[in-house]
């Protein structure tokens, strides 16, 4: 069966698609659980789907955002199918410093701290960027992904869908986005090659 944590602790958690999703448009897919509630249900982005075209620069054309090119480099990438022409950014907390827990040389949200990222929806949060100011780790995703109530606990508990893992700044924003699936999985001790699409069965 899927690694689970409490349900309560699923905001801030990473959702790692596990081979039942292969096939879908979830396939191996890392997302980060931005919200989470019995009672409104779920909203993440998925953090391993890089966006080619439109590249930054057509992106803040759009958006009427200056300077262009700009000022600092931030990853774009696909955040999920729920309003794909909206953008978000996901970013490491403003107020830096907030006793992330540490483990070895990494920081990884530990059950009651503050989460790795939080999401904005907010032009000037881009404005910020593109001037090169704004919270140290960011990057700008396209749509989202979300659940109805109960919807997200289904796929977990019965569907075997997802394995819910702690969130890591490393995982959520650094290295190649080809790699978090993997990398998240290891976290957590599994090896990708020995997952087969009958997780969870008897």
């Amino acid at each position: 069966m899927p690694i689970l944590e409490p349900i309560e602790t699923l905001t801030g958690r990473l959702l790692v698609a596990t081979p039942v999703l292969t096939g879908t448009e979830f396939a191996q897919t890392v997302i980060y659980l931005c919200s989470y509630s019995a009672e409104d249900g779920a909203m993440g982005v998925i953090v391993n789907r890089r966006l080619t075209h439109p590249d930054v620069s057509e992106l803040l054309r759009h958006l009427d955002v200056s300077p262009n090119p700009p000022k600092r480099l931030f990853g774009v990438g696909v955040g999920g199918p729920v309003e794909p022409g909206r953008g978000f950014v996901l970013h490491s907390p403003e107020e830096g410093g907030l006793g992330r827990g540490r483990v070895g040389n990494r920081l990884t949200v530990l059950p009651g701290e503050p989460p790795v990222a939080e999401v904005s929806a907010s032009i000037d949060m881009i404005k910020e960027l593109a001037a090169g100011r704004g919270p140290r780790q960011a990057m700008l995703l396209l749509g989202h992904a979300s659940w109805a109530a109960g919807q997200l606990e289904e796929e977990i508990l019965h569907g075997n869908a997802w394995y819910v893992v702690p969130a890591d700044e490393g995982i959520v924003f650094g290295g190649d986005p080809s790699t978090k699936w993997q990398r998240a999985l290891e976290s957590v001790g599994l090896e990708p090659s020995s997952l087969t699409a009958a997780v969870g069965e008897a």
